[in-house]
């Protein structure tokens, strides 16, 4: 991909921020799951807390890549970091909801819910959102 070290960074630092938000809200604000629920509680909040080390590597990658990456030349620099962005977002949510919640099952969005289904594709859903919006704003910054 010509020009991937500046698609790289925002999309990484997307990602690290979304799990971040994931790991506060759902997991800590709400308490309505762990990355692994299938165990007590203080093992479950080791499982969190690997999930948020994890989200704070990427989080720390993608912002070296952000300080790095250098002149965008003729590219919209706001476009190429939204959309990468936000395509990094957007993948994180789909592919933790297909592999996690659906395919694993080792945790859902709201499991005390009995609309749970529900929850797990609104999130899938927001996955494809920003990935759908994501795109459509990197493509319009690649534009000169």
């Amino acid at each position: 991909m010509k020009n991937s070290k500046h698609f790289w960074g925002p999309f990484l630092f997307g990602a690290g921020i979304i799990a971040m938000i994931d790991g506060i809200v759902f997991h800590q604000v709400l308490q309505w799951h762990s990355v692994y629920m299938n165990t007590d509680r203080p093992h479950q909040i080791v499982s969190d807390g690997l999930f948020h080390l994890f989200s704070l590597v990427i989080l720390f990658i993608g912002g070296i890549l952000l300080w790095n990456r250098g002149e965008l030349n003729n590219l919209r620099p706001q476009h190429i970091f939204w959309g990468a962005f936000l395509l990094g977002a957007g993948w994180f949510n789909f592919a933790e909801g297909i592999i996690n919640h659906h395919l694993l099952q080792i945790h859902h969005v709201n499991p005390v819910s009995p609309n749970r289904l529900f929850f797990d594709l609104a999130y899938d859903a927001s996955g494809l959102l920003m990935i759908l919006i994501g795109w459509l704003i990197y493509r319009k910054g690649k534009q000169n």
